[in-house]
């Protein structure tokens, strides 16, 4: 049990520190404390990438080309991916891009909300089909998101988040 626990206790950069050689070894201390608070910067940013795209569905305002984004959000479940529920699955990804952005910008509830992110980034990548340019509305960018959303999801709050401050850990 004793032993668990302090493996449970090491930290990805002590992991890695232990299994690499760098080319220059002096700034193992700069990557050591730099990769907790890079990690929350990621974790902050992704969250208001999210957050972007969710804000114009809840007030419903044009975003990019989308004149109403909520009524592009219903046609794309209704109407491409051919799933019931359409207005309600809608407003469930525009809260999911509001309010679960903030919580992940902010550290809370982590692995859940970056969990289920990724699973709408794999929806969004099958909804837009097998093309792959941006400027065709491709699916590159859903499918970084959707892996980005899958580390963090595993990676977990890190220890810049309201959930290490409440010691809450999902």
């Amino acid at each position: 049990m004793e032993k668990s626990q302090a493996q449970s206790n090491i930290s990805f950069g002590e992991i890695s520190a232990t299994h690499e050689r760098l080319l220059f070894p002096a700034l193992m201390t700069f990557y050591t404390r730099a990769e907790p608070i890079l990690y929350a910067v990621l974790r902050f940013a992704f969250g208001v990438v999210m957050f972007t795209h969710g804000l114009p569905k809840a007030l419903g305002i044009s975003h990019g080309s989308m004149a109403d984004p909520m009524a592009g959000s219903i046609n794309l479940i209704q109407n491409v991916m051919g799933l019931p529920f359409a207005p309600q699955l809608a407003f469930l990804v525009m809260l999911l891009e509001t309010v679960g952005a903030v919580m992940l910008a902010i550290g809370l509830w982590v692995r859940p909300v970056a969990f289920i992110i990724a699973l709408q980034m794999i929806g969004i990548s099958y909804a837009l089909g097998p093309t792959w340019p941006w400027i065709d509305r491709g699916i590159e960018f859903p499918v970084l998101m959707g892996f980005l959303a899958l580390y963090i999801a595993v990676r977990g709050s890190g220890d810049f988040a309201v959930d290490r401050k409440l010691k809450f850990s999902v």
